[in-house]
């Protein structure tokens, strides 16, 4: 059985989504977890309650489980690291888009804008940063989606910026999920502003250890 195949089903038999499987040098597994989503009613948005989070205890059951799989199938790998996802968490279905609109995210086409661009931005250019919105609807009913951002200068620390400046124009990049190469929230630090959508649980077993994030 394929390792896709292995994990999937072992995560989702615990209740829980695959979100990413990296593997890396030194025999590191890396798989990425998270709690299956239902848009909040408008009485939780109202009451002001949290979405749930994967937690240290989430990530070392996942990972007792997947030991056992994966040794019940012969899969190599020198140790198992499980984790929820991080600021940069990848975003790859229609769900996940509803998810997170509203938040800056990070889209890399499969091919260049080409004349597309009309001289707004480089022909070449496949990469993008913007506030992620819903647009039209495309062709056979497939949701759209777009990006806007500015190209305005970010104001330095302690700046000020004169209430009578323009404003630099906004730009907007439409799309759909099958022009898209990857898509990821982008990593962006805020610690007076947005809140993280998923707090950092990690589960990192090797030789009997636990380590909390």
């Amino acid at each position: 059985m394929a390792l896709q195949q292995i994990v999937e089903q072992t995560v989702a038999g615990l209740g829980y989504d695959l979100v990413e499987i990296e593997r890396s040098a030194g025999g590191l597994l890396r798989v990425t977890i998270d709690l299956p989503w239902t848009a909040p009613t408008s009485e939780d948005v109202a009451a002001g309650i949290p979405e749930p989070f994967v937690t240290v205890e989430d990530c070392e059951k996942v990972t007792r489980q997947l030991q056992f799989a994966l040794e019940v199938d012969g899969v190599d790998y020198k140790r198992l690291e499980v984790s929820s996802p991080g600021i940069d968490r990848p975003l790859r279905n229609e769900q996940d888009f509803e998810r997170f609109v509203g938040e800056v995210i990070d889209i890399t086409l499969k091919a260049p804008m080409g004349a597309a661009a009309a001289g707004q931005v480089s022909a070449n250019r496949k990469k993008f940063r913007g506030t992620l919105e819903r647009a039209a609807e495309q062709g056979g009913g497939a949701q759209g989606w777009q990006i806007v951002w500015s190209d305005a200068p970010e104001p330095k620390p302690g700046q000020k910026v004169s209430k009578k400046r323009a404003p630099a124009p906004l730009h907007a990049l439409g799309f759909v999920l099958d022009e898209l190469r990857d898509a990821r929230l982008a990593p962006i630090v805020d610690f007076k502003g947005r809140k993280a959508k998923t707090q950092p649980g990690f589960s990192d077993i090797d030789d009997g250890t636990q380590v909390p994030d």
